[in-house]
This record gives C-alpha cells, structure tokens and sequence, in this order.
C-alpha cells in the first residue's frame, strides 16, 4: 500500500542497537537547551514518534494521494483531520536517504482552541534526525521541543 513507516523504524531500530553508534544529542524545551554525546540505548523509544506517523491503515487507503518523481515518493492526506498531514520519502538505489513527515492535531470547542500540536520529523540514515514540535494547550499555554541527534 504506503511507505511502511513502522517497519522501517523498525528494522532502523533493530540496526541501530546492533550498531551502537555514538550520536551528539541536543535537546531544547522552549529556551532550555542541552546537548549531550552518548550512545542511545533504546533506539525504539527513540524514534517512535516516526514510526507512529505510519499510514499504513486499511481505513486510509483512499486518505491519502500518492506523488512519485525521481526517487521521491509525497504521501499527502486529503483529509485535514488526520494526524499525518504528508510523508517524503526520498530513495537512492532502493535505499531510504531521506524521510520528511509533517503531523499535526488540533482539538476544539466550541470554536475555541483546546489543544494544538505540530511535529516537523526528518531523519537521514547515518547521518541526523531532528523533531521539532509546537504545542498549544488552553491553560498551559505554548510549549517548544526540539530534538536533534548526529551521528558522529
């Protein structure tokens, strides 16, 4: 059907404990930052947020147009309501190189704004992946994440 997200993840997962890469960690919670060089020790937990914008729902099938030119696959939903709003996958001789995922939710009531989130994923095999995220909740207020992790 799609991209298999979650079994790519997966399978990244898997590789990555295998692997045991040392990664450059930075992390930023609205204006704190920390960054860190380690080892990761559980790459599932790590990358979840990837595997969870998977589309890959029977439900979906007809939820989301198919976009192919040069070993760039769009994933791009019909339907603003659903989390994942588009998926770029770019291949290089049947090998991921690059995945770009956008997600977004937003709840309402009675017009007002409850809770907004925006999530901006990108991850390049070997190289870096980076999740930013944009929170709104009603009484909270705005929250900003930003997570980035090099290999080294």
């Amino acid at each position: 059907m799609f991209f298999d997200l979650k079994s790519y993840f997966f399978a990244e997962s898997a590789r990555l404990k295998k692997s045991d890469p040392l990664v450059t960690k930075t992390a930023v919670h609205n204006s704190t930052k920390e960054s860190k060089t380690l080892h990761i020790l559980n790459w599932e937990n790590e990358l979840d947020l990837f595997a969870e914008s998977d589309i890959n729902k029977p439900a979906w099938k007809a939820s989301y147009t198919v976009s192919t030119q040069e070993g760039i696959t769009t994933y791009t939903a019909t339907d603003t309501a659903l989390k994942t709003q588009y998926i770029i996958v770019k291949k290089q001789a049947g090998n991921v190189k690059l995945i770009l995922i956008f997600n977004h939710t937003r709840t309402t009531l009675f017009g007002k704004v409850l809770y907004e989130t925006t999530e901006h994923l990108s991850y390049v095999p070997d190289s870096v992946y980076k999740i930013q995220k944009r929170q709104f909740v009603r009484l909270i207020g705005f929250n900003t994440y930003y997570i980035k992790g090099l290999f080294d």
